[in-house]
Parts: C-alpha cells; structure tokens; sequence
C-alpha cells in the first residue's frame, strides 16, 4: 500500500515565517491562492512541548482547508515524514519585499489585451 504524501508549506504570514506539514497541497480553482489540507501536528509524547507548535495547533484548530496567497509562499517540498510545524521570525533585516500582482495589464487579468 502507497503511502500518502506529506508536504513542508513555507510561507510569509503577518512579519513571521509559517513552516507547516499538510497531507494536500493545490491550486483549489481559486486564482493567485495555494490550498492546504490535512493539516498534520506533531503527536507529542514528552513532556516538552514546543510553543510554536502548540500556537499553531490552536490557530488552525477547526480549519478543514486553508488558502494561502500565492505570493506569500517561500517553498513547497514534497518529504519523507513531517516535522515539527513552527513560527519563527524573518531573517534578514528590516527590508520587506513590496507585494506585486502577478496579473496585471496585459498578463491575463482581464483577457484583454491592455
């Protein structure tokens, strides 16, 4: 029996960098957005107990699926087993990427050509 892919999402979300494992990962027919789904957290059997991974537990408690922008993606990899999912902070300075619209005039936004 096949097992299931588990996939690292990476993203940008409010200053800080999201690391998180999902057992899906898709375009879910929403324009400029990435689907995850089946969220996998980390059975904890010891008595540590990671707080980053516990304030993601809760913040996605309930979700069922959830949309994450296109831009806001670092990387996406396919892995052998999931890891700790975790919240740390940007590295590299004050510097913030300015967000850019990848549809534009001319680029598919409307089917015209702008």
């Amino acid at each position: 029996m096949a097992s299931k892919s588990i996939y690292r999402v990476i993203f940008h979300n409010q200053g800080k960098v999201y690391e998180v494992y999902a057992r899906s990962v898709g375009d879910g027919g929403i324009l400029g957005f990435v689907q995850i789904e089946e969220l996998i957290f980390g059975e904890h059997t010891q008595v540590v107990v990671d707080p980053s991974e516990e304030k993601l537990k809760s913040e996605f408690a309930g979700v069922k699926r959830s949309y994450i922008p296109m831009h806001s993606i670092i990387r996406v990899d396919e892995v052998e087993q999931e890891g700790h999912a975790k919240i740390s902070d940007v590295q590299g300075g004050n510097v913030t990427p300015f967000p850019v619209s990848m549809y534009g005039p001319g680029r598919g936004g409307s089917g015209k050509d702008d």
